[in-house]
């Protein structure tokens, strides 16, 4: 009954598998198709709010700066005449506006006359960058650490300070200077401008901004990239107050989707060369794509069991005729047969076990012929050893699995001596005695894993496993051993011969990394092997071999 139902079941399975595939491939398609729109808007909206974000970053601070603007065309400042009424002035101001941690006013040559709280004042600021350029115009710095202003003002975070300088010059009626009002804007304003317009954005989509510099340094963001330059691609070309979104790899080796916008400032305010960017992680932006590939495949899983139900119940009734088919089969991979038997009926059905009929008995020829083919091309006639042709195909297969690991590779060349005598005096009958000998005697000196190959005529190659550590003494023990074997009296229609060998070798990796080199190496020393005397053992950068005489 199982036999029977086969078939049924593989036609099932096929449904199933089908099925599956076809939703996986829909899935992939649809998915691939919202994969992209999704990441379109998504990148599009951090586009968006990053230029919402530099928009108020540069609207807050040209307000700022036409605030001090009014400020400091007061007559109190104009014409000082009471530091007093100045300072209450600034101290005002500063209650009104939390973000300005510290301002004062200065005279001409920048010693402070009043400031908010009394901070500075009688200090001189004349060699700083918010006297030295506000005393020309309107003067806005770039966000900086005031050390000295620091540790005057209270800091409850503990944190380092940063701030943004705003000074310009005031002059008198007659043009002329009479000081410059300076101010430190605490850069934790822009933190605030983040958490206002933001935040929501922040919790729910799990999205980070960044508020970079003009020197690509990283001024707002997660504290861990705070002062570190930030290089994007898509940072180079970026004209001002144009916003722009892209999958963009980013120093930590992920990939974001990334949303940029490059301040160009607002009104007369310049503006100083700020980029908002806005990022979120690739793989959370196509977490609804994925779950869609999930639900897509859920439902054609669902979708093929059902199917399958139908093609179990269909498979029954069409593979009725098959079963004659499929029990010859059987047979057949039992033995018990030879060949398909012939049906004659339905036409198809006939068709069908006609065409196995001779599929089989085609296949069945051609595999012997092959196995006879692939016999004689990559062994040697003779000796039944493997042939170069053999040798060509293990030694890249050998390299490429030891590769990394701690064993090495052992090469040995080895060259039969007073084999020529033998042949020329008894015949090449015999020398095809001795070839066939030697090469059983050479088997018998190898390990498991290792190989002897015969290059032709009277010289064979052995490739042997050796591990790291003493390869060298490895190597060696088994040439010796080879040696001892050949140098055995061979017995030929009541004939001793007497042979004998020489052995050059080469490790892999130790002598060369490439392992063709090696055998060249070994082939070497395989030379020098026979100028000393022959019946010897050298391994590759040996000046000199001991003696291995036989007998």
């Amino acid at each position: 009954m199982l036999r029977t139902h086969s078939l049924r079941s593989h036609y099932a399975l096929l449904t199933v598998v089908l099925v599956c595939l076809l939703s996986l491939l829909l899935g992939s398609l649809i998915s691939r198709d919202s994969s992209q729109r999704i990441r379109k808007q998504i990148g599009r909206d951090l586009a968006g709010v990053s230029y919402t974000m530099v928009d108020r970053l540069d609207r807050d601070m040209q307000a700022r700066a036409s605030m001090l603007q009014v400020v400091g065309s007061l007559s109190a400042l104009r014409q000082p005449g009471n530091a007093g009424e100045v300072r209450r002035l600034l101290d005002e101001l500063q209650g009104k506006f939390p973000t300005i941690a510290w301002i004062g006013f200065t005279d001409a040559q920048g010693r402070v006359l009043a400031s908010s709280n009394g901070i500075l004042e009688g200090a001189s600021i004349a060699q700083r960058p918010v006297f030295l350029e506000g005393s020309q115009s309107l003067f806005i710095g770039d966000v900086h650490e005031a050390v000295l202003l620091a540790k005057l003002l209270p800091n409850p975070t503990g944190e380092a300070m940063k701030f943004v300088d705003i000074s310009l010059p005031v002059h008198d009626d007659a043009g002329r200077l009479v000081g410059v009002l300076a101010s430190h804007l605490s850069w934790s304003w822009a933190d605030e401008v983040r958490e206002a317009i933001l935040k929501p954005i922040e919790d729910s989509r799990q999205i980070e901004f960044f508020v970079v510099g003009r020197d690509r340094t990283v001024l707002l963001g997660p504290r861990e990239m705070l002062g570190q330059r930030l290089h994007l691609p898509m940072m180079q070309n970026l004209a001002a107050q144009q916003s722009e979104w892209a999958v963009q790899q980013w120093p930590d080796g992920k990939r974001y989707l990334t949303g940029l916008t490059a301040s160009q400032g607002y009104l007369d305010y310049p503006g100083l060369g700020w980029m908002v960017v806005a990022r979120q992680d690739l793989q959370m932006a196509d977490a609804p794509v994925q779950a869609m590939r999930l639900s897509i495949f859920a439902w054609g899983v669902m979708l093929a069991l059902l199917f399958a139900a139908c093609g179990w119940l269909l498979a029954s009734y069409v593979t009725r005729p098959l079963r004659t088919i499929a029990r010859a089969a059987d047979r057949l991979a039992n033995g018990e047969i030879t060949v398909i038997p012939e049906i004659g009926s339905p036409r198809e059905i006939a068709r069908l076990s006609h065409s196995i009929r001779h599929l089989v008995e085609s296949l069945t020829h051609q595999h012997a012929e092959l196995d006879a083919l692939e016999n004689r091309a990559h062994h040697d006639p003779l000796t039944g050893l493997p042939n170069r042709a053999a040798l060509a195909r293990f030694l890249p297969r050998a390299q490429q699995r030891n590769q990394g690991s701690q064993d090495g590779l052992a090469v040995l060349y080895l060259d039969l001596d007073g084999f020529k005598p033998v042949n020329d005096r008894y015949g090449h009958a015999a020398g095809d005695q001795v070839l066939r000998e030697a090469a059983s005697r050479m088997r018998g000196c190898l390990r498991g894993g290792d190989l002897v190959v015969r290059l032709g005529g009277d010289e064979f190659l052995m490739i042997l496993q050796v591990a790291a550590d003493g390869a060298a003494s490895q190597a060696r023990q088994v040439a010796e051993r080879t040696l001892q074997a050949l140098a055995a009296v061979i017995v030929w229609e009541g004939q001793p011969l007497q042979i004998g060998c020489s052995v050059g070798g080469a490790l892999w990796p130790q002598d060369d990394a490439d392992l063709e080199q090696v055998v060249e190496l070994a082939d070497q020393a395989l030379y020098r092997a026979k100028q000393t005397g022959r019946g010897r053992v050298m391994l590759h950068g040996e000046s000199s071999a001991p003696g291995n005489h036989p007998g």
